[in-house]
């Protein structure tokens, strides 16, 4: 017999988005979104039948206009503990070599998702980011030193 408090347990909502990198004078630097006072990366909610990485980049392309991001480190990822309500964000890793950043409208919303951009240093992401995604932060750092990069 199922326990009472596990059968009427509904799943985590799913989240999916991308840490999106570039390199300046020879180091990494992490695109940060800032919606009212929080920081995150790219992303948004993954729907019905989506696939979590088609969400990931469907999410960059709506809040950011970029489109082309190389999945150098493959399509690994990392996700968040749950936050809100029941809500999991589940993060990849891309360069994005090329391309102006904007934010852009949201039809759903008449205005944009986002108030503003940031190519920020590691220490820098340290600052801006909630806790929450530290270890996304960490994961991501782990990932490009493990390639070699700094």
């Amino acid at each position: 017999m199922a326990d009472a408090r596990t059968s009427n347990a509904r799943p985590p909502v799913l989240a999916a988005g991308v840490v999106v990198v570039r390199r300046r004078e020879g180091h990494w630097n992490y695109l940060c979104l800032r919606a009212y006072r929080n920081w995150d990366f790219p992303k948004g909610l993954v729907a019905i039948g989506e696939k979590p990485l088609d969400a990931a980049l469907r999410e960059v392309r709506e809040e950011t206009g970029l489109t082309a991001l190389a999945f150098r480190w493959g399509s690994a990822f990392a996700e968040t503990a749950p936050y809100g309500p029941r809500k999991v964000a589940r993060y990849y890793l891309a360069e994005s070599p090329a391309g102006v950043v904007s934010l852009p409208p949201s039809p759903a919303l008449g205005r944009a998702e986002h108030h503003e951009y940031r190519w920020v240093t590691p220490a820098q992401a340290e600052e801006l980011l909630p806790p929450r995604l530290k270890p996304i932060l960490a994961w991501a750092r782990a990932r490009l030193d493990q390639a070699g990069a700094t």
